[in-house]
């Protein structure tokens, strides 16, 4: 054996992402009979299968979402035809309209969206937007009373106002009337708006049910378009902030959401809006390589590279776009991002464009400091009670509130357990943002706490609140205690969703063009995710900030077949152990003007069979194996509650290795034996040999 400490390496992780993969069902059969059906490779099928289809009529509604008969939201929406109804007369008379948004991307779009197609329909109409900073998310008293003082006779909300009880209730005081355009979910009790548009109060099966604001921003101007006989050059511009706003908000994206952003996609870069063609450019989507070095090394959000720009993907909108709509209203003047959408004048465009670039690149700057406050007090105050606890509360001052959302998405991926973030905004107030899991409803556990907070909202995935700071201890014991009443030790790892089992000979251009048949991918209609067992790690580094790239390899029938890949964000677990299951999704990479496909790694394991064995080794767990014309002995032993493997040779010195870990003992003893490296050849050769031997033996028992 050579006999290299760790020490003359660089420092191997000892740990790997804490994953729970659950692969997807396998229907071999069906997938190769629905595969000659709709002329698609099985593997494709058995995407759609993953995704619900069962018969040919469900995949060509899927794949051909333009060939699905809407009913009327005039139909589906009860509340439309009494909104249709108040914004024709308050047109007629000139009453003066407002808009309440909000300050994400599906506000500004939704807010955007209206103030355009209003005013085109010769509406009287301005607008509002609550300051993140100083009013939190929604309608409130003040605004209501501003618009009532400037003479506004008609209140319009979008991506809010369904939990706005209060404020609606002093606007009808006022004698102004109100319509709720929102999607939140709904409250026990709603307000007395004239009328409410949300898809939460329509039939589940209604293809309109999971619009996003913005969803419902355009139903609404479309509806009333049509309604005054003025669609002509309305549809293609709201159409361009409908198909940004839905994906910025992660909207699922089946029913008429699949359908319109699929066509939104094919229209923006197209579009005649100065503002989006502004994000466009400034956002550097149809860049086709940059600087040095290879495409996607710089960021887990790189430049696209479009081969082909009459189509854009969804990923251009959530990675390059979106974010630096929303960086705005998380850090700026959302006033910014409105005149933005709004403006004729490319000029002011590319201004502003710019202004949400700066804003943007400031916003990735202040969510990597405090990501990292946020894990170090994590780490010291409660890493150690995770499993009890099932629930992260982190409250610390000084943070910025429009940003911890974003932290706390990473503490979730990070801890695999549901996160509540926030931030003294005085020193009797708090502020946060929630993210859950699967398996946890942040709304539900935010009324299982709602005698303990001030304003709280939002859905299954996702909330926001407000609380006095005294509650703070008991809101930590109540979320405590609704977790546990809803989670079990096995949720506690990040989920992992994954599709198919795929060789890397079958990876090449002509699956990925296959693909785009399942585009546009999002919420509930993920991007595909395979996975590979046992690949060879033959190549690692870290690029950019904490970027792991490298090639794998896996030898099928004497052959070996290599690919590059990439991990975005995942420098804690430099280096990855040489032989892995990896699970990941397809990427394009353009570099020199050579397209190639990658792999984008979002998940890895010790193969299988190696955690098989550690979990249940053979009895008897001894044996001997020869490798390079030595001879070893090996087996598994126990130390604590854990088994290890050690290898030992004919001279008396031992390897010792723990599953998950990269880093082994060798050595006479214990006392006197060094860390090494068994990632690295000759250890790794050897350990696969002494695996082998013992699964030779197991199969022999």
């Amino acid at each position: 054996m050579l006999d290299r400490p760790v020490s003359e390496l660089s420092k191997p992780s000892r740990r790997l992402p804490n994953q729970r993969w659950q692969i997807h069902p396998q229907k071999p059969e069906f997938a190769q009979k629905l595969a000659v059906l709709i002329n698609v490779s099985p593997i494709i099928s058995q995407l759609l299968i993953n995704r619900g289809m069962e018969t040919p009529e469900q995949v060509q509604a899927f794949l051909d979402p333009e060939s699905l008969v809407l009913p009327s939201p005039l139909e589906e929406f009860p509340d439309l035809a009494i909104s249709l109804e108040l914004l024709q007369n308050a047109i007629a008379s000139q009453t003066k309209i407002a808009i309440c948004g909000d300050y994400d991307a599906d506000g500004m779009t939704s807010t955007a969206l209206l103030l355009r197609s209003l005013r085109t329909l010769g509406a009287k109409v301005d607008y509002a937007i609550p300051s993140r900073m100083h009013e939190g998310y929604g309608i409130n008293k003040r605004i209501v009373e501003e618009f009532h003082s400037e003479g506004v006779g008609l209140i319009l909300t979008v991506d809010n106002g369904i939990s706005a009880f209060e404020p609606v209730a002093r606007a009808r005081e006022l004698g102004l009337a109100v319509i709720i355009t929102d999607h939140h979910d709904i409250p026990q009790k709603l307000p007395p708006a004239n009328a409410i548009l949300n898809p939460k109060l329509i039939a589940e099966s209604s293809p309109y049910r999971g619009v996003a604001g913005v969803g419902v921003a355009y139903i609404l101007a479309v509806s009333l378009a049509q309604q005054l006989g003025a669609t002509k050059g309305l549809i293609q511009p709201m159409l361009a902030l409908f198909t940004l706003g839905t994906i910025a908000d992660l909207a699922p994206l089946t029913g008429v959401n699949r359908r319109w952003v699929k066509r939104g996609l094919q229209h923006l870069p197209k579009s005649n809006l100065a503002g989006v063609r502004a994000l466009i450019q400034v956002g550097g989507v149809e860049v086709r390589g940059e600087g040095a070095g290879e495409a996607g090394e710089k960021s887990p959000n790189p430049k696209s590279k479009i081969q082909n720009p009459k189509s854009l993907k969804p990923e251009d909108i959530g990675f390059r776009l979106g974010p630096r709509i929303n960086a705005i209203g998380r850090i700026g003047n959302p006033q910014t991002v409105i005149e933005l959408l709004t403006t004729d004048d490319m000029g002011v465009a590319l201004e502003l464009a710019k202004q949400c670039e700066q804003t943007n690149t400031s916003r990735q700057l202040m969510c990597e400091q405090i990501e990292q406050e946020a894990i170090a007090y994590v780490e010291t105050e409660f890493v150690a009670s995770l499993q009890k606890d099932r629930v992260l509360v982190v409250v610390q001052p000084n943070w910025h509130h429009g940003v911890i959302g974003i932290v706390a998405s990473r503490l979730v991926e990070r801890y695999g357990v549901p996160v509540f973030i926030g931030t003294y905004e005085d020193e009797e107030h708090i502020r946060g943002s929630a993210r859950g899991i699967p398996e946890f409803h942040v709304f539900e556990a935010l009324e299982y706490c709602h005698d303990l907070l001030g304003k709280f909202g939002g859905h299954k995935a996702a909330g926001g609140f407000s609380l006095p700071a005294e509650n703070l201890q008991v809101l930590r014991s109540r979320l405590i205690e609704f977790a546990n009443q809803c989670l079990e030790p096995q949720h506690l790892k990040p989920l992992l969703k994954i599709d198919a089992e795929v060789n890397l000979n079958h990876i090449n251009q002509q699956l990925y063009q296959q693909l785009n048949a399942l585009h546009p991918c999002g919420m509930d209609n993920p991007d595909p995710v395979f996975w590979t067992p046992n690949v060879q790690v033959i190549e690692q580094k870290i690029v950019g900030k904490g970027h792991i790239k490298l090639t794998i390899a896996q030898t099928i029938d004497n052959q070996e077949y290599k690919i590059k890949a990439i991990a975005w964000r995942w420098g804690d677990y430099f280096h990855l152990p040489p032989r892995v299951d990896v699970a990941y999704k397809l990427r394009e990479n353009y570099f020199n003007g050579k397209t190639t496909i990658e792999l984008e790694l979002i998940g890895v394991r010790l193969p299988i069979q190696v955690q098989q064995f550690f979990a249940s080794p053979p009895i008897p767990s001894s044996t001997t194996f020869e490798y390079n014309q030595r001879h070893y002995t090996c087996g598994f032993y126990k130390n604590g509650i854990e088994a290890e493997l050690r290898i030992k040779n004919s001279e008396g010195k031992v390897l010792v290795m723990e599953p998950g870990d990269i880093i082994g003992l060798l050595g006479t003893n214990r006392q006197n034996a060094k860390e090494v490296d068994i990632s690295q050849p000759p250890y790794d050769n050897i350990i696969q040999a002494a695996l082998q031997a013992l699964s030779v033996l197991s199969a022999e028992l």
